[in-house]
Parts: structure tokens; C-alpha cells; sequence
């Protein structure tokens, strides 16, 4: 498995103090980038959490994911949370070691009281004493936060005095970029009050392991019936022991949102969104509990689009941090067709440069500590597609193509529908579902150089 090694550096540990004024949070941040570049240790927002326990358990559910293997629990994961200051908003995200549950917990202007909130992307210092720290705060007591340092201590201290050196896997990104790509295709397909969310919820189970199912619900009036199929109407829930992180947050819940694709006929992925006051916290899950995301497949056809790599180029120099970002409106300002936008910002999204807000129904834009480009040189599908094709593998027959592969042959077929299929046993296991596979990439290639080919 690729990986690099990041280093978080951080004037000092994130902790919950205690003063005459009252208990304070404050949580420390790592280099970054925010409009004005590069920032050693950002500062986003300082004032109150208008619902501090729901926060705090909130922070903790958010921890949970970062520090959980949901699949083959041997080691800890140990990658400090991302927040993105959108202006308007503080979103704070993490994958599990296992990359099958991505979770996010958006403080909307209603869950925070201070000052301005800021734009840019960093990591969080996370660690046990915080955690403590945050299990004693209650609802009642005014809590106040900090993200960032404040400019006295930027001058004061010298240098970093905290340190983390911690690998990040390529699958970590390729994770992030998979999931807004699934997302985004995403409907809401139930919605549940405060009481039977809670109902719901108490009644999963809160551990599993390699023997984990995969199970369905179906919406029944005002709360969820399990089902054993995917009956018309049904949602996928793989894995329902990696809901355990929304426990946290129950005494707290107005209402449970189920986000998933309009139709699935075997196992999919799943949002689960709790609404907090001032907030919401998602968990979206993987198809099932031994499959992370990052090998879904869902970036590779826009990867590998014609003129992406261009397209990607322009979309990011018109980004700005926004928090709601309209395709229709980039099209226009890049007079690009609003399908080619889409592509570029799935493009952007394998650096984890793009996330998607399923309650907004839109995406968002942050920076993780990704170089653009690096997904797509570490993905074996798209790089064993360049492969191909640089080989002289692939050959066009009209509405077919043979791929020629050692000593045998795959055919890509045209469908009716204009989709490609494929010979192969990739093609033959999963039928799309993981997106498409080396062959039909490798076509998809030779055909954008020769736009004159029938297609």
C-alpha cells in the first residue's frame, strides 16, 4: 500500500480548560491553506457553541471514526480530524483506519456565537486528554471555543512544540474522493423525528466484525422497517455495528436523515445524518463493512475524460472556499458545458479539493495535504489502462473494441444505452458497480484521441 509520511505540527496540545471565565475549547491547528496561501497554524473562529454538549459529543463521535478499524480491528488509526472554515460554517471530517465510514460534523451559524469564521482547511490536534475533556461538558454550561491560536501566541511561541508523524495512505485520499462522487448521486430517503431516530438507533448493534452483514431498511410511516432484500423502496444499511458513533449524540437528536442512490439492487453505500441544534452529524458508509471506498471506482471515468486534467485546472482558479458551490455558475464564469464542470470537480475532488453536503444537495470546496495529480499516478485501474494503451492493446471494431491482454482477448461492447461492458471477469463480478474496469478505461482512451471513430 502507498503512503506518505505527514507531520502535524502544532503550537500545543488541542485541550478543554478550565479558568474563573469558565471551560474553554480549544482546538489547536496544523499547517494549512486558506486564501491567502499556505498558513503554518491557521485561525478559524473564536466565540461560543450555542449547544456545548452537543458539540462536544459531537467532536467525540467525529474522534470515534478517526480511531476506529471497523474491518479487522487490530491496530488504531491515528489521523487527527480536517476542518474546512467555509465563512459560514466549521466542518470537521475523518475516515476510519479501514476507510469504510467517513464521517462530518458541519457547525452551522446558528451552533456558533463570536466572531467572523474564516476560510481554509487544516488538521485538528486530537488526543486522549481532550477527549476526557470533552466527555465532562454538559448542556448547560456556556462553552467557548477556539480554532486556531490567536495572534499573541503565533508571535509568542517558538515554533511547533507538538509533533505527529503519521502515514497517509493514498487509499485515505482516494477515500475522501470516492465518497463525494457517490454522494453526490445520493437522494434523501427518510426522514425520522427526534423519538424514533433515537428508537432506531438504540436498536442496532454496536459491534460486528468480519462476519458483519448487510442489511436493509424500508421506510414505514415514521420510522424504519428492517427488510432481508432490497425491496423497491428499500435503503442499503451495510454494516450497521459502524453506526455506534452516533450513540454520542442521541440525547441530543432532533431528527435522523437517511441519504442513499434512488435504486440499488445489491449492497450500496449510505449517509446517516443526525440533526443537532446548530448542527448536523453524518456517518456515510461503505457498501459493506470489508470494503473501504477507495477502491469504488466512481473518480476513473472522469480521470480519464478527455481534456479533465485542463478542465480541473480552470475550475480551481474560481474556486473560493465556498461552502455551496453551483455547477450552473462555474459553467457560466468558464463557459464550459455544466457535464465537463461536473468531471472537473470530480477531477478536483481525487485532491481533496472538493467534498459534497448531502443537506445542501451541493458541493464544497476545501484542500487536504494531497499535491493534485496523485490520485490518479497511485490508482492501479486508470494506471494499468495507461498501460494498455501505451502497448498498442487496444483495438477499435466500430461499436466493439478487442483488448489484447498477454495471451487472450476482452471485448468492450456499446449497449444500447451508450454504456460500455466488458469480457472480463472484473466486468463479470461487479458489472459497473466499482466503476469500470482497465479494459474499458483503456478503450475509453483510445476513443478520445480518435473522435472520428464511429462510436
Amino acid at each position: 500500500m502507498t503512503q506518505a509520511v505527514q507531520t502535524y505540527a502544532y503550537l500545543r496540545s488541542s485541550a478543554v480548560q478550565e479558568s474563573t471565565a469558565g471551560r474553554s475549547l480549544a482546538l489547536e491547528t496544523s499547517g494549512g491553506a486558506g486564501p491567502l496561501g499556505a498558513a503554518a497554524n491557521p485561525r478559524f473562529f473564536s466565540g461560543f457553541l450555542t449547544s456545548p454538549g452537543a458539540a462536544a459529543a459531537a467532536l467525540l463521535a467525529v474522534a470515534d471514526v478517526a480511531a476506529a478499524r471497523y474491518y479487522q480491528p487490530l491496530l488504531r488509526a491515528s489521523l487527527d480530524p480536517v476542518v474546512t472554515a467555509g465563512g459560514d460554517r466549521l466542518r470537521f471530517e475523518s475516515f476510519s483506519g479501514c476507510c469504510g465510514v467517513h464521517a462530518r460534523l458541519d457547525v452551522l451559524a446558528d451552533g456558533l456565537d463570536g466572531d467572523d469564521i474564516g476560510y481554509g482547511t487544516t488538521n485538528v490536534d486530537v488526543n486522549n486528554p481532550l477527549r476526557e475533556g470533552l466527555s465532562r461538558i454538559g448542556t448547560g454550561e456556556p462553552l467557548h471555543m477556539a480554532v486556531g491560536p490567536d495572534a499573541l501566541e503565533v508571535t509568542t511561541l517558538d515554533g511547533p512544540v507538538v509533533e505527529k508523524k503519521v502515514p497517509l495512505p493514498d487509499r485515505w485520499l482516494r477515500g475522501f474522493a470516492e465518497t463525494q462522487v457517490l454522494a453526490a448521486g445520493f437522494d434523501l430517503r427518510a426522514e425520522l423525528p427526534a423519538a424514533e431516530a433515537v428508537r432506531f438507533l438504540r436498536s442496532l448493534p454496536r459491534s460486528g466484525g468480519r462476519g458483519s452483514t448487510v442489511g436493509w431498511v424500508v421506510p414505514a410511516g415514521r420510522t424504519l422497517r428492517p427488510t432481508s432484500r432490497p425491496v423497491p423502496g428499500a435503503v442499503c444499511l451495510p454494516g450497521p455495528e459502524r453506526l455506534a458513533a452516533l450513540q454520542r449524540v442521541l440525547r441530543h437528536a432532533l431528527a435522523l436523515r437517511v441519504y442513499g442512490p434512488a435504486r440499488a439492487d445489491g449492497p450500496a453505500a449510505s449517509a446517516w445524518e443526525v440533526v443537532l441544534p446548530g448542527m448536523r452529524l453524518t456517518l456515510t458508509l461503505s457498501p459493506d463493512a470489508s470494503r473501504g471506498f477507495s477502491g469504488e471506482g466512481g473518480v476513473l471515468t472522469a480521470l480519464a475524460a478527455e481534456g479533465s486534467a485542463q478542465d480541473a485546472e480552470l475550475i480551481a482558479t474560481l474556486l473560493a472556499w465556498e461552502p455551496r458551490i453551483d455547477p450552473a455558475e462555474l459553467a457560466e464564469q468558464s463557459g464550459l458545458p455544466v457535464a465537463r464542470v461536473r468531471a472537473a470537480l470530480t477531477r478536483l475532488g481525487t485532491a481533496g479539493q472538493i467534498g459534497y453536503d448531502f443537506a445542501d444537495a451541493a458541493y464544497f470546496h476545501r484542500r487536504l495535504p494531497y499535491e493534485a495529480g496523485r490520485a490518479e499516478v497511485h490508482n492501479p485501474r486508470l494506471r494499468a489502462a495507461r498501460a494498455l494503451v501505451a502497448a498498442g492493446a487496444v483495438r477499435l471494431e466500430g461499436a466493439t473494441a478487442v483488448v489484447t491482454v498477454d495471451d487472450h482477448v476482452q471485448r468492450v461492447r456499446t449497449g444500447a444505452d451508450g454504456q460500455l461492458g466488458c469480457t472480463c471477469l472484473w466486468w463479470a463480478k461487479y458489472r459497473g458497480g466499482r466503476g469500470p474496469c482497465k479494459h474499458v478505461l483503456a478503450v475509453g482512451l483510445v476513443r478520445a484521441e480518435q473522435p472520428e471513430v464511429v462510436r
